[in-house]
């Protein structure tokens, strides 16, 4: 891979909290990289060592193939898009994105034309004079793009900048920055804790937890195989078993719950027999009838229907079983036949054992 970022077992802590623990990464030229995770797990503080605003306390930082340590941010060759755009109210759209050309103490001219170019590219060619206070969310965070672009920095820092918008133009502004990444060809790393704009947006996923990387891959290897509890809950996995491992044919590995119950899957790896583990399945993989599916499934749980909540284009099934435990399926509306059943109707959940998630239970020290 043809790396312009790469972190090297880089570890920072801010007293006894380690928000970085031996953290390693490579992020390809010109690729849009999203760092994914709840808050407090290190992705901001990623960030401001890759820009420069923090120093780690130890590891590597390599931009372009050169130690970065001993370079101040404003000669790294990055820029950083903040959630809350940091305009200068009392300087129009134009005199915002101009600054730092300015500081370069470019020509006037070579400055007009790369404004005016750069507003161009963010669809605002006509709001120049405007000021911030002037401007909606998503214009605002158009000239806080512009501003940083027309720098022309080999690699683009966004932490969370979508946060402050509405859910309609966060929609409209992920799609206008998938699509500018890959006109200017530059190298995007950015932050979010949303799963869903970190699906539609990246090239690759690194979901961070704890201040350590638990996975890094594109977006249907994230969604469809995450490789540990963690990453699984992260991504919506909402069905979950403590399981022991009972027995492997052909067709995978059977497993028995604590209640009894058979379930299969065909991801279970090596796990020896007796081994203990945790069985997942996404509620979107779960299928629901009123009767007993011919010929039975492998995976087949009876239980009783406790609530029922309609989601636009789908809903949401909420099935408690007998010894307890609750399941959670989720099927579109044109393909649940059952959409008209009550609470407290019998209903049966059953999916394929290539969709059950299989997570070893590590043993105690």
């Amino acid at each position: 891979m043809n790396s312009i970022i790469e972190l090297r077992n880089v570890t920072k802590r801010y007293g006894e909290h380690a928000a970085l623990e031996n953290f390693s990464l490579s992020v390809a030229r010109g690729e849009f990289l999203t760092l994914l995770g709840p808050s407090g797990s290190g992705k901001t503080t990623l960030l401001r060592l890759i820009a420069g605003f923090e120093q780690p306390r130890s590891g590597e930082i390599l931009i372009d193939g050169h130690d970065a340590s001993p370079l101040p941010p404003y000669r790294r060759n990055v820029n950083t898009v903040f959630q809350h755009y940091a305009l200068f109210p009392h300087l129009d759209v134009f005199r915002n994105v101009a600054f730092g050309l300015e500081r370069k103490k470019l020509s006037p001219s070579e400055i007009r034309t790369r404004v005016n170019s750069m507003l161009e590219l963010v669809d605002l060619p006509g709001k120049k004079d405007r000021f911030p206070h002037q401007l909606s969310g998503g214009e605002k965070q158009r000239v806080a793009l512009a501003r940083a672009l027309v720098l022309e920095p080999a690699v683009l820092l966004l932490d969370e900048p979508l946060g402050a918008l509405d859910q309609k133009l966060r929609h409209e502004m992920q799609v206008e920055l998938k699509r500018l990444r890959e006109r200017l060809g530059i190298t995007f790393i950015f932050v979010t804790h949303d799963q869903q704009e970190a699906l539609v947006m990246s090239d690759r996923i690194a979901v961070i937890h704890g201040g350590r990387l638990e996975q890094l891959g594109n977006g249907e290897e994230i969604y469809e195989r995450p490789r540990t509890r963690f990453v699984a809950e992260f991504m919506g996995v909402k069905n979950f078993f403590e399981v022991t491992a009972a027995g492997r044919c052909a067709e995978g590995t059977r497993f028995e719950t604590r209640a009894g119950l058979s379930l299969w899957s065909e991801n279970s790896g090596d796990l020896a027999e007796r081994s203990a583990a945790t069985l997942a399945v996404r509620p979107e993989s779960v299928r629901v009838s009123l009767a007993q599916p011919e010929p039975k499934p492998a995976n087949l749980l009876a239980g009783e229907l406790v609530e029922t909540i309609y989601e636009g284009g789908s809903r949401r099934w909420s099935v408690k079983l007998p010894s307890g435990e609750c399941v959670i399926a989720r099927e579109s509306n044109g393909a649940a036949a059952q959409n008209g059943a009550a609470r407290g109707a019998k209903v049966f959940l059953f999916w394929e054992p290539a969709k059950s998630l299989v997570y070893p239970v590590p043993l105690p020290d």
